[in-house]
């Protein structure tokens, strides 16, 4: 069984990332891989664990966490076989708390395939170019095909003019295509990577060191 977390990539109060991330959710559990029982989705929201900006002593290669909120995060993240990370694009890039998140960890991270669902003014295209670089460094393989949502076309709003409002994620009828194909590329590569990771993979701490 190949398990797949949705992980959203933004904790802004008002964030649209939440609605992105249950619609991700919703098509996948829809597809072929999932229907036939031979992948799980689950969605993982950053905001529900609380993760400080980092505070870890020791670099994350090195898989020595010291606290608490790190050893959880790491359990959740180990867990997974792919993911999908659901991102807005703050000033040309990705939101602070995600790449902080990433950070977090290393291990836990190794050889797994990863999606991407961006979402904003410009579809979030320039975020995920630079998470693709970042993830690149702690050895997850991006998939090719990644969806872009744009606030033009892909949400609905009642009052257009104040930026606050979360909207409805709506998508347009060929982004349920676009994820359906890349959902198909995760379940594909975690797939493969899942006997590398079984030879190489580096223990995970299971406890809180005192």
């Amino acid at each position: 069984m190949i398990r797949i977390a949705v992980i959203v990539g933004s904790t802004r109060p008002g964030r649209r990332g939440e609605a992105v991330a249950r619609w991700v959710a919703e098509v996948a559990g829809r597809h072929a891989a999932v229907t036939a029982g031979e992948a799980t989705v689950e969605v993982v929201d950053l905001a529900e664990y609380g993760l400080p900006l980092l505070d870890e002593p020791v670099p994350a290669a090195f898989g020595q966490y010291r606290n608490a909120h790190t050893v959880r995060w790491a359990a959740t993240i180990d867990s997974f076989d792919g993911f999908v990370f659901v991102t807005p694009e703050y000033n040309h890039s990705v939101p602070a708390a995600l790449k902080n998140a990433i950070d977090f960890l290393y291990a836990e991270w190794n050889d797994k395939a990863a999606g991407f669902v961006g979402y904003g003014i410009q579809g979030g295209i320039r975020a995920v170019e630079h998470l693709r670089l970042t993830l690149a460094e702690v050895k997850i393989a991006g998939v090719q095909t990644q969806v872009a949502l744009s606030m033009f076309t892909d949400f609905e709003f009642t009052d257009s003019a104040d930026p606050a409002e979360p909207g409805v994620c709506s998508p347009a009828e060929y982004q349920e295509a676009t994820l359906n194909t890349m959902l198909g590329e995760v379940v594909t590569w975690s797939r493969a990577l899942k006997p590398l990771r079984a030879t190489t993979a580096a223990a995970v701490p299971q406890t809180v060191p005192a």
